[in-house]
C-alpha cells in the first residue's frame, strides 16, 4: 500500500494535464502514423529520475487504471509508485503478462517474443514496447519501408543502443503480421515509432 510519505516523495505530474495528456497523445498518433519520423515532447513533470522526458510523457498520456504495465527495472520504486500514483496502472512480473512495457535501457531488452503479440483473431491484444536510448540521431542507421513512409530522408532512423541486428530481429516479428509489436523509441524529449508493419533495412553508422 502506498504511505502519506510514499506520496509526499512522489514527482508532480504534468503541469496541466488535461491539455498536455491530450497534446501527447497526438503526438503518438501521428509519430505511429508516420513512422520513422522524430517528434519533440516538452510537457513537463517532475520525472523519476529514470525515466526521459519523452518516456514519462508517453506513459502518462497512454496509460489508464486498465493497463498492465512491465517495467524492466522492477525495483525502480520511484518509477513505479509515480506510474501507479498518476494513471492507476497495475505492474506485472513478465513482459508477457504486460499492454505495455517499458525498457529502461537497451541492454535491459528481452527477447521480441517474450511480449504478447497478439493471435490472428485479436491481433491487438499484444505489447505496445516503449525503448529509451542515449540518442536518436546517432548510432546504426536503418531505412524504413512499409504503410505511412513516402521514401523520402525521413524515412531513415538511427537508434543508438540498438545492436547491429536489431533490423534481422525486427524484420523476423514484423512477418507476424497481423500479429506483432508496435514500438516508441526515445531519448530525452525526442519520440519516434515503429509500428508492426515496418521494414528496415541497415544502410550504415550515423557518428
Amino acid at each position: 500500500m502506498t504511505t502519506a510519505l510514499d506520496i509526499a516523495q512522489i514527482g508532480a505530474g504534468f503541469e496541466a494535464p488535461s491539455f498536455d495528456s491530450q497534446r501527447v497523445f497526438r503526438t503518438t498518433l501521428q509519430a505511429m502514423a508516420r513512422p520513422g519520423t522524430l517528434h519533440t515532447i516538452d510537457a513537463s513533470a517532475r520525472w523519476p529520475r529514470s525515466l526521459h522526458p519523452a518516456a514519462g510523457a508517453v506513459l502518462l498520456a497512454l496509460l489508464d487504471q486498465d493497463t498492465r504495465v512491465w517495467l524492466s527495472r522492477p525495483g525502480d520504486s520511484d518509477a513505479v509508485e509515480f506510474l501507479r500514483f498518476h494513471t492507476g496502472c497495475v505492474m506485472v512480473d513478465s513482459p508477457a503478462q504486460s499492454d505495455f512495457a517499458c525498457v529502461i535501457e537497451a541492454a535491459e531488452l528481452p527477447a521480441w517474443t517474450s511480449f504478447a503479440c497478439g493471435t490472428d483473431e485479436y491481433p491487438h491484444r499484444s505489447t505496445t514496447v516503449l525503448i529509451q536510448l542515449t540518442s536518436l540521431q546517432h548510432g546504426y542507421q536503418w531505412t524504413c519501408s512499409g504503410p505511412g513512409i513516402d521514401g523520402t530522408d525521413t524515412t531513415r532512423i538511427s537508434l543508438q543502443g540498438m545492436p547491429r541486428d536489431f533490423g534481422d530481429v525486427w524484420n523476423a516479428q514484423r512477418r507476424m503480421f497481423p500479429c506483432g509489436v508496435d514500438t516508441y523509441f526515445v531519448a530525452g524529449h525526442q519520440l519516434l515509432a515503429l509500428p508492426r508493419t515496418t521494414n528496415l533495412q541497415l544502410t550504415g553508422v550515423r557518428d
